[in-house]
């Protein structure tokens, strides 16, 4: 990327939020500090309202006014392609929402590029699985993200899997979406610990109008860290495949808890967070010698014994 092209591509990202540091600016575009400091005072230079706090980053001094940002057909399409996902992905009240944003974003397109993203709109779709989904739909994903940003404590009604109807108190740390389901990571009260709800079975939920201090709880992050680590409710399972199959996954591997890949060449390397290691394992021994679990141990061991109760069934089979 050439400089003119990061100067407006930091501009636009000063834009997203109130306050940007220095180091996310660096991180993105992969500069030094320095060179995000001799960036910020060209854009300064050029007589664009810049302020900073210290220790803190910089930001757009208010009621500066930037033009309209166009987009590229390649920016176009991403969004137009994460719209296809969230229709299939999330509820009712985020979809919504998106919606509404995708039309605006596309008021903004020019002719040329409104056509190719109407070329596009069939020709892409996204499928959550082959199995009927029975679940109602559920209008809380909206409302859940602004108690997060809130920072306030939320009600639940929650009718668990295992058929118990509960009211809970929460203080929400995240959503994540795992095993073809949004889940709700918070503190609760009632149990006095850290829980997962899967955001379908909430039956009833308002926002408080009590704060809580996140720095008293664990971050996303770290809360699956930890349940990895402890190796409790979910597990962190990391299987290589072949290249040649590793495609065939992609329909079926939400379902499973997938979280991230990495490319090793001749194999794909995945990380799942999985609550039940038989269930997993019963899926991976259908890619036969093409997948191979790489950790923990005891996936290793399940794998073992479920291809061992395979061999033994149609040695029987084959000698009857």
């Amino acid at each position: 990327m050439n400089r003119i092209d990061r100067l407006s591509a930091i501009l636009v990202q000063l834009q997203t939020k109130r306050v940007v540091r220095a180091e996310e600016i660096a991180e993105r575009f992969e500069i030094s500090l320095r060179t995000v400091y001799r960036d910020v005072k060209a854009l300064m230079e050029a007589g664009v309202p810049i302020g900073s706090e210290a220790g803190k980053g910089y930001f757009i001094v208010d009621g500066y006014h930037l033009p309209p940002v166009m987009f590229s057909q390649e920016e176009a399409s991403a969004l137009l392609t994460a719209g296809k996902l969230v229709e299939k992905m999330t509820d009712a009240s985020l979809r919504k929402a998106y919606e509404s944003a995708l039309l605006k974003i596309k008021s903004v397109l020019n002719n040329s590029e409104k056509d190719f993203l109407e070329t596009l709109q069939s020709a892409i779709a996204v499928y959550r699985g082959f199995r009927k989904e029975e679940e109602a739909d559920t209008p809380y994903l909206v409302e859940l993200q602004r108690a997060l940003s809130l920072r306030r404590t939320i009600s639940l009604s929650y009718h668990s899997s295992k058929q118990e109807h509960t009211r809970r108190v929460v203080a929400p740390i995240g959503l994540v979406f795992y095993s073809g389901k949004w889940h709700l990571i918070g503190w609760c009260y009632l149990r006095e610990a850290y829980r997962d709800f899967r955001v379908d079975l909430i039956k009833e939920m308002t926002i408080s109008d009590e704060t809580f201090d996140p720095r008293r709880y664990y971050t996303l992050r770290e809360y699956f860290e930890k349940e990895s680590h402890d190796g409790r409710e979910l597990q962190k399972v990391t299987v290589s495949f072949s290249r040649s199959v590793a495609g065939y996954t992609r329909n079926a591997r939400s379902y499973y808890g997938f979280v991230s890949e990495e490319d090793m060449g001749d194999r794909i390397r995945m990380s799942f967070l999985v609550g039940s290691l038989h269930w997993f394992c019963r899926w991976i021994i259908t890619y036969g010698a093409h997948a191979e679990i790489e950790e923990p141990a005891e996936a290793l061991e399940v794998m073992t014994e479920l291809v061992a109760e395979l061999h033994a069934h149609y040695l029987g089979v084959t000698q009857s």
